[in-house]
């Protein structure tokens, strides 16, 4: 049967509320305008709101947002979070879990501390995020314009894959962030409620400034980049409004490589 809905319809987020974490800067920042250009409402966790630059362009979009402040290493923080936003009549159609740290040590003298705290941020939040706002997904009717319940992103990395250097932590949690995104796909997918990554690979922002300012390594790793370049965060606003929309209705449980062609070569 061939569908009369038209490309523009199949990207549109219109009548859609979305709850993204680290949003103030970099890749996070790029998404959640994104977002809003494609029409959906957004609602930013922030550790406190003396960042305002992301509201403000979303404001100009003439889309609503609005600041929900949380400690996402705080787990007492983070759980109380969704219950918070939906006692304030929101509906969530779109979860998008971009936060996380980056802690470097050589792996012998890694401190416990550090991989606690990384694992809080970048893995223990996004399973508690997911769970939450998961749940009030499915108890949601489909939404006329994407189809479906509700779209859940998370964000891996490269590091899903490798191992990396000096960071055991964060290649531990983006491993889990990758196996967890599948985990909750096999569950909900039937239900409504796709599940995704995306997996970033070299990118020029802050958690990157160590490697960029390291000449041998930014040089060893820029000339096995195919795309000639490393990314920046504006390469992830097709990709975002892509796994959010209908465009992607049959896709779920999958971890999206952006990374100008590293892993395939």
């Amino acid at each position: 049967m061939t569908s009369t809905t038209s490309v523009q319809n199949m990207f549109s987020l219109e009548g859609h509320t979305a709850l993204i974490t680290g949003a103030t800067r970099g890749i996070g920042q790029a998404v959640a305008i994104a977002l809003a250009e494609a029409g959906a409402d957004i609602l930013l966790v922030q550790r406190d709101e003396t960042s305002t630059t992301t509201l403000q362009a979303i404001q100009s979009l003439g889309r609503h947002a609005q600041i929900y402040k949380a400690d996402l290493s705080s787990p007492t923080d983070v759980s109380s979070l969704v219950p918070r936003i939906l006692s304030d009549g929101h509906t969530i159609r779109i979860l998008i879990n971009c936060a996380g740290i980056q802690r470097r040590h050589p792996s012998h003298l890694f401190p416990g501390s550090d991989f606690a705290e990384v694992m809080q941020v970048n893995l223990n939040a996004v399973f508690t995020l997911c769970r939450d706002v998961g749940a009030h997904m499915l108890g949601l009717d489909p939404h006329p314009v994407t189809g479906r319940k509700g779209s859940v992103i998370n964000f891996a990395s490269l590091l899903t894959f490798q191992g990396g250097l000096t960071v055991p932590a964060y290649a531990a949690s983006k491993g889990a962030v990758g196996q967890l995104t599948k985990s909750f796909a096999n569950e909900w997918t039937s239900k409504g409620v796709t599940v995704n990554a995306i997996a970033p690979g070299y990118i020029e922002t802050d958690m990157n400034e160590a490697l960029l300012k390291d000449e041998e390594r930014l040089k060893s790793i820029s000339a096995r980049i195919p795309a000639g370049r490393w990314g920046s965060p504006e390469d992830f606003k097709g990709t975002v409004v892509y796994l959010a929309s209908k465009a992607s209705g049959y896709v779920s449980g999958h971890v999206l490589v952006v990374d100008g062609g590293w892993m395939g070569r």
